[in-house]
């Protein structure tokens, strides 16, 4: 398991767990992050934060800080899905 910052770019992984404050974690359930979602780490920014991240067809940035408590598995095979 990882948290959503440290999946390489270009790698698909799922959702485990969201662990934040309830009104980032709320936020971030409204963006489609919720156990299940497959999410790819898409672009990093030139200073590494934030970074780009494909949520259910929807691109969005996120600082490492709001991401850092988004657990998930990487997907097997996860590149270029």
């Amino acid at each position: 398991m990882m948290t959503l910052p440290e999946l390489p770019v270009g790698i698909w992984g799922r959702v485990v767990q969201i662990n934040a404050p309830p009104a980032m974690a709320r936020r971030l359930m409204e963006l489609g992050l919720i156990p299940g979602t497959r999410v790819c780490r898409t672009a990093e920014s030139p200073a590494g934060d934030p970074s780009a991240y494909l949520i259910r067809g929807a691109v969005v940035a996120l600082r490492r800080q709001d991401a850092g408590g988004i657990l998930l598995y990487p997907e097997e095979g996860g590149e270029g899905r």
